[in-house]
């Protein structure tokens, strides 16, 4: 750094900035340890600003259609109506919400560095956005336990839709309380670079030493990434376990088969959602462990990066309920146009249940005139 951004770097430092690293949504205008990044990094090019956009305005598009469409085609057609689907509803609900609180905000704040949002969303933001993570991870997790419940245990009496709701509501009130310090320990206020310099900034603030904000992001982090994966893993490969065991010695019944589909479905749902979180959390995880990572001169744009990679696990779960889900497919296809598959002669088991399926979703879909 050239000495006007040490300058710079020494005024802001006292200011007892912080990065909000426990938040899946958070921007990087501010940094640990109260470094605001001056260097010309590559998201100053508008060639990058150009890309940023378009990549955030697509996942947003994909998002608010995707999973609008699993809302609402649950809600539509009685066949979809059962406790699983009701997850899965409360699954889009949350990717919704990240999708119209985090990315918009988050690309703004990517472009223009400042915070030029207002006290209030500075506060609200980063907490409706750590309710909406939360409230996914802790849905996948309910997902996999309910299933592990019914398969591996053979336990016919299921979750009642009464039940279900009880869970969702202490889903959404736990995912409140865990995001609570977002909003709790956190400022608003104009920090000078320079004499003739200000900038409005949101930012962590944490009582005492900035260990506390330490360990608050990288217990987030555990919450948010590590156990959900553990647990996700060790039910889906319990359950696998289960069912390739009942196809060998007890009958590729059409039960099991429907089991093994679903599973196979929610068991890509959990891979999508490691694979596309792991980098980012590992870069956080860096940035937690070694300060000299901020000093990089893209950093800016690289967090960037995997941030964008991050959220494409918002709008690829509805495309997988569509590729791997009958039901599903045929419900999205029925709100578009009134569709009906051709079979051939030689028809397979099931295709005359689900060619009933597909009549009712037309029924319903002509009655309504979607």
């Amino acid at each position: 750094m050239d000495t006007a951004d040490q300058v710079n770097t020494t005024q802001v430092e006292d200011s007892q900035l912080g990065l909000n690293s426990s938040n899946c949504c958070s921007t990087v205008g501010t940094i640990k340890n109260g470094i605001i990044w001056k260097l010309d990094d590559s998201t100053k090019l508008v060639a990058v600003q150009v890309i940023l956009i378009l990549a955030y305005s697509t996942i947003i598009l994909f998002g608010v259609i995707g999973n609008s469409l699993v809302i609402y085609v649950v809600f539509r057609f009685k066949t979809l109506r059962n406790v699983t689907n009701f997850f899965i509803v409360n699954l889009a609900v949350s990717d919704l919400l990240v999708n119209t609180l985090c990315l918009p905000f988050t690309l703004v704040y990517t472009l223009e560095v400042e915070w030029n949002l207002g006290q209030v969303l500075c506060f609200m933001l980063p907490f409706a956005q750590g309710i909406a993570v939360h409230v996914s991870t802790i849905t996948m997790n309910i997902i996999a336990l309910d299933r592990h419940r019914t398969i591996v245990y053979l336990m016919e009496t299921k979750i009642s839709k009464d039940m279900c709701a009880v869970v969702i509501v202490i889903t959404w009130a736990v995912s409140a309380l865990l995001a609570s310090p977002l909003a709790i320990f956190r400022e608003y206020e104009t920090v000078y670079l320079s004499p003739e310099e200000p900038i409005q900034v949101c930012m962590e603030k944490w009582p005492g030493s900035s260990t506390n904000g330490s360990i608050y992001s990288i217990s987030a982090l555990l919450v948010q990434y590590g156990l959900p994966l553990t647990i996700n893993c060790f039910a889906y490969i319990r359950i696998w376990n289960t069912l390739k065991n009942h196809m060998t010695y007890g009958g590729r019944n059409d039960r099991r088969q429907q089991h093994k589909k679903t599973t196979k479905m929610l068991l890509t749902m959990v891979v999508v959602f490691a694979v596309s979180w792991l980098p980012f959390h590992a870069f956080q995880l860096a940035v937690e462990f070694d300060s000299t990572v901020l000093y990089m001169k893209d950093f800016k744009l690289l967090f960037t990066m995997f941030h964008i990679v991050a959220m494409c696990s918002t709008f690829v779960n509805p495309i997988l309920y569509g590729w791997m889900n009958n039901n599903y497919r045929e419900a999205f296809l029925s709100v578009w146009k009134c569709y009906k598959p051709l079979t051939s002669v030689s028809r397979r088991p099931r295709v005359r249940e689900t060619q009933k399926n597909v009549d009712k979703f037309c029924t319903d879909c002509v009655s309504t005139n979607v």
